[in-house]
């Protein structure tokens, strides 16, 4: 459903039920004053006739007349008169009647509604001495009149309504034309298009739409920028394995071809075989980048002793010296983390391989867990290494970065532990130690 004809029915059926309320509201406040109208014409006539009577003789000589038929009168706007002379207490005789009207006789006093001939009548009886006089008209009259009422004032109302639905329309439609302004725009957008929106003219109360739309479009030309520089990086790195791979298999295959060079074959095999594991490095490192942004953290608490340990026993395999390498000082009751421990496991590994790389064997590494205050555990890994420029520094979890090529590794183990840091609300820095060297220092929240 479009916004236009939501806003329609809405907007629509809001005034719609609102106007039928004031409507109906207003016809029964007008039939009420139409029946006391009516009422009060009863009794005007009804008064109007007594003064009349009361300037014929004596009831005592109208009495004199034998006939017991009641004298016809033509009746004027539909009001039935008759004028009746009492005999008793409940007697009556009718002495004038309009013509063909319901004998009023039997009324009560006052106003009422009776049924004469099968037909409803609105009555007012009055007294004045033995004269009674009664008025009525008819119900069916008064329905009428009711009827063409309601029709008169339906009928403009309706077409009232209907006239503010079409001019409700072409308002909605002149209101949200800036929405549709920002839609064309957006819209003929080249791909790869980095330049701001064009001013568009708009309501105050789209303005906050229209900046985060900027804002949106900026966060994603900036992630384009990123995934296009990641790409590229990419396929640099996997591009030098590859022709290492290539070429060694090439070498085994002259070698295969030539006697008794078993040596060189078995060497080429060798060096295509690290190639290899090189790549399948690279490519799990980008899976766990990969996952680290797509997954849901799992909820997971982590002894970070513990994991600091084990991470220094595994990478014991790489390095056979490293508990000699490797100093780890830690706190009393450090809190644990919350941190999955396989997460904050790998991300451990990396920093300690890192220093590693770049710390000359015959200096050691410390690994220091501290918790400076109640909120937080840190890790420090020390290396004393030849450091990093502070411009360095703040290139150094990209992807794929690495200052120096001749050291063995993928350049995206610190973008690991960057990622690992931001998905646990944590946080992840390089810092210039005071000798030499340099110290990551990682902290989570406990």
């Amino acid at each position: 459903m479009s916004l236009r004809v939501r806003l329609l029915l809405i907007i629509g059926l809001g005034l719609s039920v609102l106007w039928t309320a004031v409507a109906g509201w207003m016809f029964l406040d007008a039939r009420k004053s139409l029946r006391e109208a009516l009422d009060n014409r009863l009794a005007a006539s009804a008064r109007m006739v007594a003064g009349m009577v009361a300037q014929l003789p004596e009831p005592a000589n109208l009495s004199a007349n034998d006939s017991k038929k009641p004298f016809d009168v033509i009746a004027r706007d539909g009001v039935a008169c008759e004028v009746s002379l009492l005999r008793s207490q409940i007697t009556a005789q009718a002495i004038v009647r309009t013509e063909g009207g319901p004998d009023l006789t039997q009324a009560t006093a006052g106003f009422g509604t009776h049924i004469y001939g099968k037909k409803r009548w609105r009555t007012y009886m009055l007294r004045q001495g033995n004269i009674q006089i009664a008025t009525a008209d008819s119900m069916d009259t008064r329905e009428a009149l009711i009827k063409e009422l309601a029709l008169s004032a339906g009928v403009p109302f309706l077409v009232a309504l209907f006239g503010s639905l079409i001019m409700l329309w072409f308002c909605i439609t002149h209101g949200i034309a800036p929405l549709e302004r920002v839609r064309n725009i957006l819209a003929k957008r080249k791909p790869g298009d980095d330049s701001p929106l064009a001013p568009i003219k708009a309501p105050l109360e789209l303005q906050p739409l229209l900046d985060t739309i900027e804002q949106l479009l900026e966060r994603l030309q900036g992630a384009i920028l990123r995934e296009r520089r990641f790409t590229d990086n990419a396929a640099h790195e996997l591009r030098t394995p590859l022709t290492g791979i290539k070429t060694h298999i090439q070498v085994a295959g002259l070698a295969a071809d030539l006697p008794d060079n078993n040596k060189t074959l078995k060497a080429a095999l060798n060096k295509a075989d690290y190639g290899v594991l090189q790549l399948q490095g690279i490519l799990d490192r980008l899976l766990s980048l990969a996952r680290l942004d797509d997954d849901a953290v799992p909820v997971e608490s982590s002894d970070p002793l513990e994991v600091v340990d084990t991470a220094a026993d595994q990478l014991q395999v790489s390095y056979p010296d490293l508990k000699d390498r490797v100093l780890i000082k830690s706190d009393d009751a450090i809190a644990w983390v919350h941190v999955s421990r396989p997460l904050l496991l790998s991300a451990t590994q990396n920093l300690i391989d890192n220093a590693l790389r770049y710390t000359p064997e015959d200096k050691p590494i410390v690994v220091q867990i501290t918790q400076p205050d109640t909120g937080r555990v840190r890790i420090s890994v020390l290396d004393q290494g030849p450091g990093l420029s502070a411009h360095d520094r703040a290139h150094a979890a990209n992807r794929f970065w690495r200052r120096d090529r001749s050291v063995p590794g993928t350049g995206l183990g610190l973008s690991i532990v960057d990622a690992i840091a931001r998905r646990h609300h944590g946080t992840f820095k390089l810092l210039k130690r005071a000798g030499p060297g340099l110290e990551a220092r990682l902290e989570f929240p406990i």
